[in-house]
């Protein structure tokens, strides 16, 4: 089944530079949105709560990271007006469809560690 993207008409095809999923797939291709997505599948967290979990992650990024995240429609961004500010995030539906693949991609990588790392062993 061939989908199209509204705003122009034309068939969606990563493969095409101009096709605007090209950059969508550059934002959940990500290290840090693959990890962000699979710890707030989890759970709603709060900013600090994620960047504890996630480890070696800078402020920079992580901020940065979920504000692309809020734009897409993957997160939910939740202040609180409280001392200090408290913040939280969410999956949002769009973003727990992305749950299972993220998950199998998480998965795959964990169980196949110890083939790749041979692999670049044996070079």
């Amino acid at each position: 089944m061939t989908h199209y993207v509204e705003s122009s008409g034309l068939p969606a095809d990563v493969y095409s530079a101009k096709c605007p999923t090209r950059e969508v797939l550059d934002h959940i291709a990500g290290k840090w949105t693959v990890l962000i997505v699979d710890a707030l599948a989890e759970r709603t967290l709060r900013y600090t709560e994620l960047r504890r979990r996630i480890e070696g992650i800078s402020q920079k990024m992580l901020t940065q990271t979920l504000r692309q995240l809020e734009a897409d429609g993957f997160v939910t961004r939740t202040a609180y007006p409280t001392v200090p500010p408290q913040v939280e995030y969410t999956l949002t539906p769009l973003g727990h469809s992305l749950r299972s693949p993220i998950a199998a991609l998480r998965e795959w990588v964990e169980a196949h560690i110890n083939d790749i790392e041979r692999a670049r062993q044996s070079r």
